[in-house]
């Protein structure tokens, strides 16, 4: 197999569980040397290192919580005194919280502050801590969420904003980063077999539903996901910036 990311260091934030840790090893297929953070599962961050070490990479699991920004410099920092320079960053981290109507008079109010605090402050925190340091000709990748541009469905508006909030974002960047040849983008899976997903099922409408409005009738497999992160991160990505990659089935059209 071919290895067009061998010799690049990446870090996948949120790389413990679900599309981060799907995301490692399509990495570490490619080549690439990976960094992930988690915030609580030790057991399963060290799995998923060993997991990546068998494919003959070097990999590291650096504890860290996306919800505390003074966080963000010490987990780059740490990668690059790991690996001697970061070329990729992959903002995946994130939390969902879904089910409440904005005008319900019971509404969680801190538990979705918590959401945007995780999904965008943290996410900018990490590119703030990572654009000095990014390598020549480096990517950042960020995981947002079709519910980013196309909201079917009630009760999901503080996630949906907070994953749109990432495709502005994002594109200022690209501005901000192209003279260094640094490329930005935004990838939008719809549902997926994650645990995250499985802890808001019951806010969720049921499957069949999804799959109604699914030309294709499936959900996204993690392996889909994490192999178009892979090629925007890869050589033949690198004139591929300021965009938005729906991997949705066609949910949308």
């Amino acid at each position: 197999m071919q290895k067009p990311l061998k010799g690049k260091v990446v870090l996948i934030t949120g790389g413990s569980r679900g599309l981060g840790a799907a995301t490692a090893e399509a990495f570490a297929d490619h080549g690439a040397d990976v960094a992930i953070s988690y915030a609580a599962s030790d057991e399963k961050a060290a799995a998923v290192v060993e997991n990546l070490k068998v494919k003959g990479v070097r990999a590291l699991a650096i504890k860290s919580d996306q919800a505390d920004l003074s966080s963000a410099k010490p987990l780059i920092n740490s990668v690059i005194a790991e690996f001697g320079k970061l070329d990729i960053l992959v903002n995946n981290a994130g939390i969902t919280e879904q089910g409440q109507m904005v005008d319900d008079s019971s509404l969680d109010e801190e538990k979705y502050n918590q959401q945007w605090q995780v999904n965008v402050m943290g996410s900018i925190a990490n590119t703030r801590a990572a654009a000095p340091q990014l390598a020549e000709g480096g990517r950042i990748i960020f995981i947002g969420s079709r519910l980013g541009d196309y909201v079917p469905f009630r009760g999901v508006a503080d996630y949906a904003g907070t994953k749109a909030a990432l495709v502005g974002y994002a594109r200022g960047i690209a501005r901000d980063l192209g003279p260094r040849n640094i490329t930005v983008n935004v990838v939008q899976p719809s549902v997926m077999p994650t645990d995250m997903n499985k802890g808001v099922a019951d806010h969720l409408p049921p499957l069949e539903t999804f799959l109604d409005m699914i030309p294709i009738r499936r959900i996204a497999t993690l392996e889909e996901v994490a192999e178009v992160v892979c090629f925007l991160a890869g050589p033949h990505g690198g004139y591929t910036t300021g965009e938005t990659i729906n991997i949705d089935g066609g949910i949308g059209i």
